[in-house]
Protein backbone atom coordinates (compact mmCIF):
# COMPACT_ATOMS: atom_id res chain seq x y z
CA UNK A 1 0.00 0.00 0.00
CA UNK A 2 1.19 3.57 -0.67
CA UNK A 3 1.29 5.98 1.50
CA UNK A 4 -0.48 9.22 1.47
CA UNK A 5 3.12 10.95 1.67
CA UNK A 6 4.84 8.73 -1.52
CA UNK A 7 1.43 9.69 -3.23
CA UNK A 8 1.94 13.38 -3.09
CA UNK A 9 5.49 13.17 -3.90
CA UNK A 10 4.25 11.86 -7.28
CA UNK A 11 1.63 13.45 -7.41
CA UNK A 12 3.86 16.70 -7.18
CA UNK A 13 7.06 15.35 -9.41
CA UNK A 14 4.56 15.18 -12.29
CA UNK A 15 5.36 18.78 -13.94
CA UNK A 16 8.96 17.92 -14.21
CA UNK A 17 10.64 15.39 -16.23
CA UNK A 18 14.44 15.26 -16.12
CA UNK A 19 14.20 18.57 -13.90
CA UNK A 20 12.55 20.69 -16.54
CA UNK A 21 9.46 22.44 -15.57
CA UNK A 22 7.07 21.26 -17.76
CA UNK A 23 4.71 24.11 -16.80
CA UNK A 24 5.47 26.39 -19.97
CA UNK A 25 4.22 23.46 -22.07
CA UNK A 26 1.07 22.11 -20.95
CA UNK A 27 0.33 19.84 -24.31
CA UNK A 28 3.43 17.63 -23.28
CA UNK A 29 2.60 14.60 -24.45
CA UNK A 30 0.50 15.12 -26.96
CA UNK A 31 1.57 16.12 -30.33
CA UNK A 32 1.51 19.89 -31.60
CA UNK A 33 -1.78 20.44 -34.18
CA UNK A 34 -0.79 20.48 -37.93
CA UNK A 35 -2.27 22.76 -39.80
CA UNK A 36 -1.96 23.82 -43.63
CA UNK A 37 0.96 24.85 -45.25
CA UNK A 38 -0.61 27.09 -47.22
CA UNK A 39 0.02 28.19 -50.79
CA UNK A 40 3.19 30.57 -49.81
CA UNK A 41 6.02 27.82 -48.90
CA UNK A 42 8.97 27.49 -50.66
CA UNK A 43 11.55 25.11 -50.09
CA UNK A 44 15.31 25.69 -49.74
CA UNK A 45 15.11 28.86 -47.42
CA UNK A 46 18.32 30.06 -45.93
CA UNK A 47 19.86 28.72 -42.89
CA UNK A 48 19.91 31.88 -40.27
CA UNK A 49 18.11 32.61 -36.69
CA UNK A 50 17.37 35.95 -37.79
CA UNK A 51 14.37 36.65 -40.38
CA UNK A 52 14.99 40.84 -39.65
CA UNK A 53 15.89 42.40 -42.53
CA UNK A 54 17.36 45.51 -43.27
CA UNK A 55 14.49 47.74 -44.87
CA UNK A 56 12.04 45.69 -42.16
CA UNK A 57 9.47 48.39 -41.25
CA UNK A 58 7.33 45.93 -38.94
CA UNK A 59 7.56 46.06 -35.62
CA UNK A 60 10.43 43.40 -34.25
CA UNK A 61 10.06 40.27 -32.50
CA UNK A 62 11.48 37.54 -30.91
CA UNK A 63 9.79 34.20 -30.50
CA UNK A 64 11.68 31.26 -28.75
CA UNK A 65 10.88 27.82 -27.11
CA UNK A 66 11.81 24.25 -27.29
CA UNK A 67 10.86 21.27 -29.19
CA UNK A 68 10.00 18.32 -27.12
CA UNK A 69 8.64 14.52 -27.99
CA UNK A 70 6.00 13.06 -26.93
CA UNK A 71 7.53 11.37 -23.90
CA UNK A 72 8.48 15.42 -23.13
CA UNK A 73 12.43 15.15 -23.79
CA UNK A 74 14.52 17.53 -25.64
CA UNK A 75 14.69 16.50 -29.25
CA UNK A 76 18.25 17.89 -30.67
CA UNK A 77 19.09 19.07 -34.09
CA UNK A 78 14.78 19.47 -34.73
CA UNK A 79 14.75 20.98 -38.14
CA UNK A 80 12.34 23.91 -37.76
CA UNK A 81 11.84 26.37 -41.79
CA UNK A 82 9.88 29.71 -40.09
CA UNK A 83 7.67 31.36 -43.41
CA UNK A 84 5.48 34.43 -43.11
CA UNK A 85 4.05 37.74 -44.65
CA UNK A 86 5.57 41.19 -44.24
CA UNK A 87 4.56 44.28 -42.28
CA UNK A 88 1.82 44.32 -45.33
CA UNK A 89 0.65 41.42 -45.36
CA UNK A 90 2.47 40.42 -47.89
CA UNK A 91 4.66 37.10 -48.99
CA UNK A 92 8.15 37.24 -50.68
CA UNK A 93 6.95 34.82 -53.84
CA UNK A 94 10.44 35.88 -55.75
CA UNK A 95 13.29 35.94 -53.09
CA UNK A 96 13.53 35.13 -49.40
CA UNK A 97 12.63 37.62 -47.04
CA UNK A 98 10.41 36.63 -43.59
CA UNK A 99 11.80 32.97 -44.59
CA UNK A 100 14.78 30.95 -43.07
CA UNK A 101 15.12 27.35 -41.18
CA UNK A 102 17.56 26.62 -38.27
CA UNK A 103 17.59 23.72 -35.72
CA UNK A 104 17.18 23.54 -32.37
CA UNK A 105 20.57 22.83 -29.72
CA UNK A 106 21.22 20.03 -27.52
CA UNK A 107 18.43 21.17 -24.79
CA UNK A 108 15.73 21.46 -27.97
CA UNK A 109 15.51 24.91 -27.52
CA UNK A 110 15.40 27.74 -30.81
CA UNK A 111 15.21 31.58 -31.08
CA UNK A 112 13.83 33.35 -33.99
CA UNK A 113 13.99 37.33 -34.73
CA UNK A 114 11.64 38.54 -37.54
CA UNK A 115 8.68 41.21 -36.96
CA UNK A 116 5.21 41.04 -36.27
CA UNK A 117 3.70 39.93 -39.55
CA UNK A 118 0.90 41.80 -40.67
CA UNK A 119 -3.28 40.36 -41.00
CA UNK A 120 -4.37 39.98 -44.54
CA UNK A 121 -7.77 39.64 -45.60
CA UNK A 122 -9.38 36.64 -43.85
CA UNK A 123 -6.40 35.67 -41.87
CA UNK A 124 -5.18 36.76 -38.28
CA UNK A 125 -1.64 37.86 -37.89
CA UNK A 126 0.20 34.07 -38.26
CA UNK A 127 4.06 32.20 -38.43
CA UNK A 128 3.88 28.94 -40.83
CA UNK A 129 6.40 26.62 -39.45
CA UNK A 130 7.88 22.99 -40.67
CA UNK A 131 9.03 21.32 -37.53
CA UNK A 132 10.95 17.82 -38.24
CA UNK A 133 12.65 15.63 -35.62
CA UNK A 134 15.80 14.21 -37.04
CA UNK A 135 14.53 11.69 -39.23
CA UNK A 136 11.00 11.67 -39.14
CA UNK A 137 8.34 13.32 -40.44
CA UNK A 138 7.14 16.71 -40.90
CA UNK A 139 5.20 18.95 -38.91
CA UNK A 140 3.78 21.66 -40.52
CA UNK A 141 1.64 24.09 -38.06
CA UNK A 142 0.91 28.13 -37.74
CA UNK A 143 1.46 29.98 -34.96
CA UNK A 144 -0.85 32.99 -33.57
CA UNK A 145 -0.85 35.92 -32.07
CA UNK A 146 -3.21 37.17 -28.82
CA UNK A 147 -6.71 38.87 -30.10
CA UNK A 148 -4.57 42.18 -28.11
CA UNK A 149 -2.32 41.97 -31.45
CA UNK A 150 -5.66 42.47 -34.04
CA UNK A 151 -6.76 38.66 -34.02
CA UNK A 152 -9.86 38.16 -36.16
CA UNK A 153 -12.05 35.92 -37.37
CA UNK A 154 -10.05 33.39 -38.75
CA UNK A 155 -11.40 29.74 -39.27
CA UNK A 156 -8.48 28.09 -38.90
CA UNK A 157 -7.15 30.04 -35.86
CA UNK A 158 -6.77 27.86 -32.50
CA UNK A 159 -6.07 29.33 -29.62
CA UNK A 160 -4.31 25.76 -28.83
CA UNK A 161 -1.64 27.24 -31.38
CA UNK A 162 -1.44 31.00 -29.65
CA UNK A 163 2.14 32.32 -29.17
CA UNK A 164 2.34 33.00 -25.25
CA UNK A 165 3.35 36.37 -25.39
CA UNK A 166 5.53 38.97 -22.95
CA UNK A 167 4.77 42.11 -23.68
CA UNK A 168 4.32 42.47 -27.86
CA UNK A 169 7.84 41.85 -28.61
CA UNK A 170 9.08 38.47 -27.78
CA UNK A 171 6.85 35.38 -27.93
CA UNK A 172 6.87 32.02 -26.78
CA UNK A 173 6.11 28.24 -27.75
CA UNK A 174 6.79 24.73 -27.23
CA UNK A 175 6.51 22.45 -30.09
CA UNK A 176 5.87 18.49 -29.56
CA UNK A 177 6.72 16.12 -31.88
CA UNK A 178 6.64 12.22 -32.42
CA UNK A 179 10.18 10.95 -32.53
Amino acid sequence: MVSRRAALAVVLALPFVHGRALAQTPACGKQTARQTAGPFFKPDSPKRVSLFEKDSRGEKLMVSGVVLSTSCTPVANALLDFWHADEVGEYDNRGLHYRGHQFTDAEGRWRLETIVPAEYPGRARHIHVNVQAPGRRVLTTQLYFPKSLGHHGDGLYRPDLELKMNGQDAGRFDFVVET
